[in-house]
């Protein structure tokens, strides 16, 4: 399936700092076909370092969860019309710290005002209402992706039907905070981020090369490092007695952080971890419970047994406060030794509990 980016210009989008940003581009993604009653649309949330791409095959490349969209997969395009876009802030379309600011013609860079989750979800909405879909059948997303699915629905809870979290959390604890901090020092500390004004230049590539090997370390778990790698040596029979690659471990960091350099933006990693930080779903409410009490949406929670960075009581915590208030939940902790990871890779037993969860809100919401 050979998909196309297309994008939206809106004139401006008010930001929860107070800060306005005018105008503003929303890059996306469609798949599969919008129904007449417009009743059968999913919008998907891509984490972090995600973007638009989630399905078919772009530019030669197939999207970041190809595995789980399209026809007769977990989100079927046979059934359902799936929308993704690249989230406020980003560097794959949308208007972010690398977009060109109009009032100088140059690069926003770190004059770009500090964003939230709830201003990416905002434009979302937008989004959503320039293609003239007044209620969401779901929305979903793992990781960061899984705090904008809840964002959603307590923010907009007549525009969604259902909501997917998948190994996500209502707010980050003080580890998860300070992984991200490490990332962004590790950028801010290298001489070429000069101060965020890199675009004419030299990108900050060693910086934020350190900052996705500390995050790629994450998103494994122990098993999965162990089994991948273990002790074994790289092109060699013994160590080198230097500080060269020995161990394969350091030569896939290595190639992860390379590679991450030729695709993402160092100051859209400061601008959206930063967002990630800020995330608190209870900020303004008395409770956790307080949060979902306009909430009219059902939820399927997804959390992995392996899964560290997110561990699976921040989804149980969610999950309490969702029945506190009588709603209707799911919620099933997958068994996968693929770590934070496993909702990108170990799809499975996700694919049957999303294709059945998916089926039951579309057989039982108002179709007229």
């Amino acid at each position: 399936m050979i998909v196309e980016t297309q994008s939206v210009r809106f004139d401006s989008i008010s930001l929860d700092s107070g800060a306005t940003l005018a105008p503003v581009d929303v890059a996306y993604q469609t798949y599969g076909r919008l129904n007449a009653p417009k009743s059968n649309a999913i919008l998907i949330l891509h984490a972090f370092s995600g973007d638009a791409h989630a399905a078919g095959i772009y530019e030669g490349k197939p999207g970041w969860w190809d595995n789980m969209i399209g026809p007769g997969k977990g989100f079927d395009t046979e059934k359902y019309f799936v929308i993704c876009s690249n989230v406020l802030g980003g560097c794959r379309g949308t208007t972010g710290p690398a977009s060109l600011n109009p009032a100088t013609g140059c690069p926003y860079a770190m004059s770009f005002p500090v964003i939230t989750i709830g201003d990416m979800v905002r434009l979302q909405k937008m989004l959503v209402d320039h293609l003239g879909i007044e209620k969401l059948l779901s929305v979903c997303g793992g990781s960061m992706g899984g705090m904008q699915a809840l964002e959603w629905a307590v923010r907009y809870p007549d525009s969604v039907a259902s909501s997917i979290p998948i190994a996500a959390t209502a707010r980050h604890s003080a580890q998860q905070i300070a992984f991200n901090e490490v990332g962004r020092q590790a950028i801010m500390s290298d001489p070429d981020w000069n101060e965020g004004n890199y675009y004419d230049g030299k990108p900050p590539a060693r910086g934020l090369s350190v900052a996705r090997m500390i995050g790629h370390i994450t998103y494994m778990s122990d098993d999965s490092m162990r089994e991948k790698f273990g002790r074994r040596l790289r092109g060699k029979d013994e160590f080198g007695y230097d500080f060269s690659v020995d161990f394969e471990v350091e030569s896939y960091l290595r190639y992860r952080g390379s590679q991450f350099v030729n695709r993402f933006d160092a100051n859209s990693y400061l601008y959206i971890t930063k967002a990630m930080d800020y995330f608190d779903l209870v900020n303004g409410f008395a409770s956790p419970a307080e949060a979902f009490r306009n909430v009219t949406a059902r939820f399927l929670i997804l959390s992995f047994t392996s899964d560290w960075l997110y561990p699976s009581y921040q989804s149980q915590e969610i999950v309490r406060a969702l029945r506190s208030r009588n709603l209707d939940v799911a919620y099933c902790e997958l068994p996968s030794n693929y770590g934070h990871d496993a909702f990108l890779v170990d799809v499975g037993e996700q694919t049957e509990l999303i294709r059945g969860f998916l089926a039951r809100t579309f057989r039982e919401r108002p179709q007229g």
